[in-house]
Parts: structure tokens; C-alpha cells; sequence
């Protein structure tokens, strides 16, 4: 489940159940996006003018 959706009431129903155990939930313009959170690293939400442009993952692991 990478998209979701905001009905015309303004309401976004998620179903937990299908959600990866560890994740964000981004929502932006109307817009829903879910992304599942790596095991070690970064997820990085860029804005710009109040508006999320990208979302960037980084992952990393220890030596």
C-alpha cells in the first residue's frame, strides 16, 4: 500500500492490517502517502514553501 486516499469528506481510512509493522504516513495537498521505515537509517521529508516535495530514503548498516 504506497497511495492512499482522502475521500471528498476530507477522511482517510486505514486499514492497520495491511500497514508494514513500522511505517510513516505522509500527508501533503491532499495527498496520503504511506512508506515503510528501513531497519537502520533515515527517512528524510523535504519541504518546500510548506509543501513536501520528496521523501528520501538512506539506509546505513554498523561496521
Amino acid at each position: 500500500m504506497e497511495n492512499l486516499s482522502i475521500n471528498d469528506q476530507g477522511m482517510l481510512n486505514i486499514d492497520i492490517m495491511e500497514l508494514p509493522i513500522n511505517c510513516v504516513v505522509v500527508i501533503s495537498e491532499g495527498k496520503a502517502k504511506v512508506r515503510e521505515l528501513p531497519e537502520h537509517g533515515e527517512y528524510k521529508i523535504l519541504t518546500h514553501q510548506g509543501k513536501v516535495r520528496r521523501m528520501r530514503r538512506e539506509e546505513g548498516e554498523e561496521f
